[in-house]
């Protein structure tokens, strides 16, 4: 008798979410019993090691990893490559997090994944179980990587870039030995996890560096960026450093890329970007650095950068879903994104009256993010995701925005009811912002999409 396709799937997704899952818990303390390589080794051991079947450029940081992955993406795809990426947390599907050449697996795929793992994770769990044993069986992520990582070798990538969950030291994907890897940026973010100065978090970040694998660091704060060439000299790891080795200068939605090569400055000017604001021309230097270290591998011309850069788009990054009324997604969730944010926004729609959606995480400086955004808008409408247990109650978010700053503030239970709401009294010069929380950008998104309702006025 056929199975029911659907009823696979679910029972698949189910199996997953019934794991250990850190992804959905306030505050995780960043050590080795919950975080721990040594069961993620065993596990991709009893798998045959798929890690070790492809080339891998590992990235790190506190933003743009999502960014970079997606630009070094499309720039070796556009080379000729077939590219794996593995990147956190998923908007809509969990399959959007296991991509091959910019596509989501199947559903169908997805469920061969879970069907190979169970097996093996069902005996880890009774060896763990046992009484003497002070021991976790591998959680919800570690099964996600471990997925991810046996997809790109049955599509047989010719390169694999995985995304560090968080951190990176102790992070499920570090178990990986790269042929290059990559930390985006260093700023305030899981600072209960990783530390309450930028030099903690850079050090848990170097963590993936690994001894004479090459480094490329879009980090230019000098703390962080002391506590990264420490790291890199003492293992060895040759380093390029954006201000020092490379470097994009943005004006005008393109990156003029520059390169020192044996003491001598090459460049690649006026490169279109894909994805709007200045704070991406750090992001795509550093994919365009990353891309040129890889030419000892492949042939990666010129051209193919530029048609990469231009391709590369994100979901929920500042995504502009539909214009007069303006309407913007983005998950911003940290003070360093709002503030990334808040500037494109400034630039592109200065003249606009702005509404904004704000729901937000817990374990986030959402202080900080509010007495950024507040003075940018007229309206603001708290809310709170609802498919995760981290969500700041929206009574408590309103209370602190009117410590911060007189406003119009209203609170609304639900993602939906408070999107009714705003698109109820949306006006064709308005500005809605949707942020916060990559939560809230999930659970909006589809909503966001679909609006195709008359605005009033």
């Amino acid at each position: 008798m056929p199975t029911d396709p659907s009823a696979d799937y679910k029972q698949a997704i189910d199996y997953l979410l019934g794991r250990i899952n850190y992804e959905r818990n306030i505050a995780v303390p960043y050590a080795e019993r919950a975080y721990k390589l040594g069961r993620m080794r065993e596990l991709l051991r009893r798998l045959e090691d798929p890690q070790n079947c492809f080339p891998i450029v590992h990235i790190a940081g506190t933003k743009g990893k999502g960014s970079t992955a997606e630009m070094l993406s499309r720039v070796l795809q556009a080379a000729g490559l077939r590219v794996g990426v593995y990147s956190s947390p998923h908007l809509e599907r969990l399959e959007e997090r296991f991509a091959v050449d910019s596509r989501p697996c199947s559903a169908e795929e997805l469920v061969a994944l879970v069907r190979q793992l169970q097996p093996v994770v069902e005996l880890m769990d009774r060896e763990t179980s046992q009484p003497q044993i002070d021991e976790l069986g591998p959680t919800y992520f570690e099964l996600t990587t471990a997925m991810a990582l046996a997809h790109f070798q049955r599509r047989a990538v010719d390169v694999a870039i995985l995304e560090v969950g968080m951190g990176g030291r102790l992070d499920s994907t570090n178990v990986c030995m790269p042929i290059c890897s990559v930390i985006t940026s260093i700023s305030f973010d899981h600072t209960k996890q990783l530390g309450d100065t930028l030099a903690k978090i850079a050090a848990e970040k170097a963590g993936i560096i690994k001894p004479g694998v090459p480094v490329i660091s879009g980090v230019d704060q000098a703390e962080p960026r002391a506590t990264i060439a420490d790291k890199a000299h003492q293992v060895g790891a040759p380093l390029k450093q954006v201000g020092v080795d490379f470097d994009g200068g943005y004006a005008d939605g393109a990156v003029d890329f520059r390169q020192c090569f044996m003491g001598e400055w090459q460049s690649v000017d006026r490169v279109r970007l894909g994805m709007p604001g200045a704070h991406q021309a750090c992001n795509a230097a550093v994919a365009l650095a990353t891309a040129t270290f890889l030419q000892a591998y492949w042939p990666i011309p010129e051209e193919a950068m530029r048609r990469g850069l231009q391709a590369a788009r994100l979901p929920a990054r500042i995504e502009i879903i539909r214009r007069d009324p303006t309407i913007v997604l983005d998950a911003a969730h940290n003070p360093a994104s709002m503030a990334a944010l808040l500037a494109v926004l400034q630039a592109e729609f200065p003249d606009k009256r702005g509404t904004l959606l704000f729901a937000a995480s817990r374990d986030k400086d959402y202080r900080r993010m509010l007495e950024l955004a507040l003075p940018h808008f007229s309206r603001v409408v708290f809310t709170r995701y609802l498919e995760n247990p981290r969500a700041v109650a929206p009574e408590e978010l309103r209370q602190l925005a009117a410590g911060i700053a007189d406003g119009d503030y209203r609170t609304v239970e639900t993602p939906r009811q408070a999107w009714s709401e705003v698109q109820s009294a949306l006006r064709e010069d308005d500005l809605v912002c949707v942020t916060g929380s990559f939560f809230i950008a999930a659970e909006l998104r589809g909503a966001l999409l679909r609006s195709a309702e008359p605005v009033a006025g």
